[in-house]
Order: structure tokens, then C-alpha cells, then sequence
């Protein structure tokens, strides 16, 4: 049986957490999970403290994507009845950065569909981001583009954007069978293209996706050796109309082990506890904070999330505390 304490320490120390110790926390009994959120609580408030950060996306273009990734409605093989839209005006994205101040955000993510931004993107969203920052020179910036050059990363990067996200989703052996138009490979080149260019990575993963436990391990190895700055774990939202819209066998406690193993492996990197929180965890999403010090609140793109002033109560009933809004936004 595992001492979660001293897998904690470990942690701590800097050390990796052998095959054998990942396993004995994707695999412990339910009834020792508070010990293992306790355990990762110690590592999570060795680095942040008990403060979350508040993170809002904004679906800056919708649908119209040739990729199939089994899980996205917003997928060519997805029938979900969603919005689709092209690329949003400056103005729409900065409207989009006031109502994430508004929510208390620090961090603001615009997300477009496709296989990857071409130049005309590339500049659009540049100046997007300058006219966001000229207003909120603190708030922190995050674009999720797919595919990413380490030039466009470079432009971004001038243009003020802070981090790129580009999720692995889930371990190389996995990933055929969540996407065949490209490779884990090519998600790989992508964070070295962001890493390359100076930009902190926002690169995390799906829980839920029919992966065993052996494949979530390798992901929280893998996002390890990437040293990633920025980890955002999702639990498997199911829409109809995806290859995925009928999986309904998540399990809340697997997903709790998840980010708690997560946490044990990237002791200093932000985990931001993303989409399926409200689904899965309900009022007992402060659980997640055990190991995840960020959230996201206002939806996920294409489906529902947590209204601001709900989390903001959550994050306090369970004892935590939000990270504060930088004086120069308005109230």
C-alpha cells in the first residue's frame, strides 16, 4: 500500500514517481482518496498556495474544421448541432476579454477552429491581442490555434500573447484512436515550435476517452519530460453527434487520481481543472482544487459551464481563495 505522504515528499523534492507509484495512485482504493488529495494538496500549496486562478475561453471561430478528433463537436465528422462562425472581429474579441475581466479571469484564451492559422490569421489575431492588452496590459493572453510553426509563434509572441495552448490529450499509443488527420507526433512539434519561440505551453489532456490507466500515466510522463508551464485536464464532456457522444462510463473518482498524478509529476506547473467539472463533480468541485490550483468558468467553447459567481462560491466553501484581479481593471 502506498504512502501518498511520501509520494508527496517526493514530489517535492524534484524527484519522478516511479511506473509503480503512478499506478498505485491511478489504481488506489476510493476510500483513500481524501489521503490522496491530501497528499497533493501538500505539492499544490508548496507552489500556489491555496490561491486559483480564474480562466475564461473564447471560441474565436466555431465548426468548419477539417479534422477529426473523435471528441470535438466541432470536428468534419460531427453532427453536433452547434454555431459556426469564421474568425471573430478585434472588437468582438476584445468584447470577449471584458466579460472575462468582468468574471475575474486572469487569463483569457481565444480558441479557433482548423487544422492550423494561416498568415492572415496569424495577423488578425495579432492585432486582436494588442488591442486587448492595450487595455488590459496585465491580463494573460492564451491562443489555441492547432498546428503551430515557430514563426507564428514568434509573431504571436511580439504581438503580447503569453501562452499557446496545444494539448496532447492523451499518450502516443492512445492517440490513434482519437485522430487519424495527424499525429501525437505533430502535437509534440507543435509545443517544441511554442517552446522554441520564447512562449510558455498550456498542454494537458482528456480523461475518459475508453484510455486505460497505463495511457494516463504516459500522458503525465510525457507532459513531464515536455517541462510544460501550463497543464489543463478536461474529463470527457460527451456531445451527440461525435464518435464519443455516447461514452457515459466516466468515473468522477479516476478523474480526482488523474489530476492528483498529474500533480505529483509537474509539482510547479499550473493544472487547470477544464471541461466536465460541473458535469462530473458537481458541488463536490472543490475536490479538484486539492490538486488543481486554476479553473475555467462561462462555458467550453461549444458546451455549458459554471456561471463566474457560482465558482467564485465554490472556491471558497472549500476553503481556497481567488487569485486576485490586477487594480487596473475595472470593477
Amino acid at each position: 500500500m502506498s504512502d501518498f505522504s511520501a509520494l508527496a515528499e517526493k514530489s517535492l523534492a524534484g524527484a519522478a514517481l516511479s511506473r509503480a507509484e503512478a499506478f498505485s495512485v491511478m489504481e488506489a482504493a476510493d476510500e483513500r482518496l481524501p489521503e490522496l488529495l491530501q497528499a497533493a494538496l501538500q505539492v499544490r500549496e508548496r507552489f500556489f498556495g491555496r490561491k486559483v486562478k480564474i480562466c475564461v475561453l473564447q471560441n474565436a471561430r466555431s465548426g468548419l474544421c477539417p479534422e477529426d478528433c473523435h471528441y470535438c463537436s466541432q470536428s468534419a465528422i460531427s453532427s453536433a448541432p452547434i454555431a459556426k462562425y469564421r474568425l471573430l472581429s478585434t472588437e468582438e474579441l476584445l468584447a470577449g476579454a471584458r466579460r472575462a475581466v468582468a468574471a475575474g479571469a486572469r487569463r483569457y484564451c481565444m480558441v479557433t477552429s482548423g487544422r492550423g492559422p494561416s498568415e492572415r490569421d496569424i495577423a488578425h489575431l495579432s492585432a486582436a491581442v494588442r488591442a486587448i492588452k492595450a487595455e488590459f496590459p496585465s491580463l494573460e493572453i492564451c491562443l489555441s490555434l492547432g498546428l503551430m510553426s515557430e514563426g507564428d509563434a514568434r509573431h504571436l509572441k511580439a504581438a503580447g500573447v503569453g501562452w499557446i495552448n496545444h494539448n496532447l490529450n492523451t499518450s502516443e499509443r492512445f492517440y490513434p484512436e482519437i485522430c487519424t488527420t495527424h499525429t501525437y507526433a505533430d502535437r509534440v512539434e507543435t509545443v517544441r515550435n511554442v517552446q522554441r519561440a520564447g512562449l510558455s505551453t498550456c498542454c494537458g489532456g482528456i480523461i475518459g476517452m475508453g484510455e486505460t490507466d497505463a495511457d494516463v500515466i504516459e500522458l503525465a510522463y510525457a507532459l513531464r519530460a515536455l517541462a510544460v508551464d501550463s497543464i489543463p485536464v478536461n474529463f470527457l464532456y460527451p456531445v451527440a453527434g461525435t464518435p464519443l457522444g455516447e461514452r457515459r462510463d466516466f468515473s468522477p473518482s479516476r478523474g480526482l487520481k488523474a489530476l492528483c498524478l498529474m500533480r505529483f509529476l509537474n509539482p510547479r506547473s499550473e493544472i487547470r481543472m477544464a471541461a466536465g467539472r460541473e458535469l462530473y463533480l458537481g458541488e463536490w468541485g472543490g475536490l479538484a482544487l486539492y490538486a488543481a490550483n486554476s479553473i475555467f468558468v462561462e462555458g467550453y467553447l461549444t458546451t455549458p459551464g459554471q456561471r463566474a459567481v457560482d465558482a467564485h462560491k465554490l472556491i471558497r466553501d472549500a476553503g481556497f481563495e481567488l487569485e486576485t484581479v490586477p487594480a487596473e481593471y475595472p470593477a
